[in-house]
């Protein structure tokens, strides 16, 4: 008999809870037991924050959103900060502590669900000799070794969903109406919303914006009768020759500052620049919630099972991913090697372009199509 702990980390996704469903009924088929670890690492270090996972525990959990273990990204095992006797914040690092529980509890694998911070982490603790499954979880959609991770396709239809409502209130006062989506890195929520939801312009972090195609765009909308807009940005979308907009560096122990405000600051420049009603609204953590959509689930589903018979071949260091329609073991290291951009050449791309969609260049795929037959 096999003894599994699966824990959750990262921002929370819908389909979460549809993992760890799979994981616990496909072990108890086997005769396994598994533990959930709360919070991340918290059940491996602290072990009163473990808990023993039935099939009464999951009961129906697969439809509904967040994660019944719960999440942090705040919980990094090697850079820990610790107040020390002196009042001072000291950053340490905590993994042997979990490497000891792990052993003294029994456990013979690891099934860690999360984005490329999650597997990073993971992936330094099979390092360490920890056997480790992963399963790959953002909704940003953002990791190179899978097709897909759940999560995002449920928050694109969030996104998709404010997007339609907005045109009415966005035509009604003949208003530009600007919606901030997540997206550090990588416009993929961002690009599939906004194709989907009848966009008039898309930034992404892939293609530095310039406020004056993107107010032009705007403008020869009025020309042609439309005298409202919807515009979609990414929070990691950066003005040409500029930097991303943010609210500051994040807490203590984490490199990566936190997003937010350039839905605000484009708005604000489109008022400046062509006088024009301008709106704006950050979707923020309402992509994050809800219950996931059939697709999600299903993948959420697949990815559990197939975590659960990695473990029965005695495959380690391994994360699962969706490769065509199936489901196939890739190593931690390359799932976390790079974040997968937006391809700017793509089908979807050219199709935002061939609409009418500014991304931030307007660069007229038309006008494209025949300098490269002049070419």
């Amino acid at each position: 008999m096999k003894k599994i702990v699966i824990s959750t980390g990262g921002g929370d996704a819908p389909g979460l809870n549809a993992v760890i469903y799979a994981v616990v009924h496909s072990c108890y088929r086997r005769g396994w037991e598994v533990y959930g670890s709360r919070s991340g690492y918290k059940g491996l270090l602290n072990l009163d924050e473990l808990m023993r996972l039935t099939l009464e525990d999951v009961e129906e959990i697969y439809a509904t959103g967040g994660t019944i273990l719960g999440s942090t990204n705040k919980g990094n095992p090697f850079s820990t900060p610790v107040e020390n006797l002196a009042g001072e914040i000291q950053i340490v690092d905590i993994s042997d502590k979990i490497m000891k529980n792990f052993t003294r509890m029994g456990f013979d694998c690891h099934i860690a669900i999360g984005g490329d911070g999650s597997l990073e982490i993971a992936h330094r603790f099979a390092l360490k000799g920890m056997p480790v499954v992963g399963v790959p979880k953002t909704i940003d959609n953002d990791l190179e070794a899978t097709d897909r991770t759940f999560g995002f396709d449920t928050a694109v239809s969030t996104a998709t969903e404010a997007l339609d409502k907005l045109h009415s209130t966005a035509k009604s006062h003949d208003r530009v109406m600007v919606v901030e989506v997540m997206g550090r890195d990588s416009g993929w929520i961002a690009l599939y919303s906004g194709i989907s939801g009848g966009a008039d312009v898309i930034l992404i972090p892939e293609i530095p914006f310039d406020m004056d195609e993107v107010c032009k765009k705007i403008t020869d909308n009025e020309l042609h009768g439309k005298d409202y807009a919807i515009v979609v940005v990414a929070e990691g979308a950066s003005v040409k020759g500029g930097t991303v907009i943010n609210k500051g560096d994040g807490e203590l122990g984490r490199e990566e500052v936190i997003l937010g405000g350039v839905g605000e600051w484009v708005a604000s420049e489109i008022r400046k620049r062509i006088n024009k009603d301008t709106r704006s609204l950050v979707l923020g953590h309402l992509q994050r919630g809800g219950s996931p959509t059939n697709f999600d689930r299903l993948l959420a589903l697949r990815f559990g099972a197939a975590a659960v018979r990695l473990i029965a071949d005695g495959i380690f260091g391994q994360m699962v991913a969706l490769s065509a329609s199936s489901m196939i073991p890739v190593p931690l290291i390359d799932a976390i090697k790079s974040r997968k951009k937006v391809d700017l050449n793509s089908d979807k791309v050219l199709t935002a372009r061939e609409i009418g969609i500014c991304l931030g260049d307007c660069q007229d795929f038309f006008e494209k199509q025949e300098d490269n037959g002049k070419q």
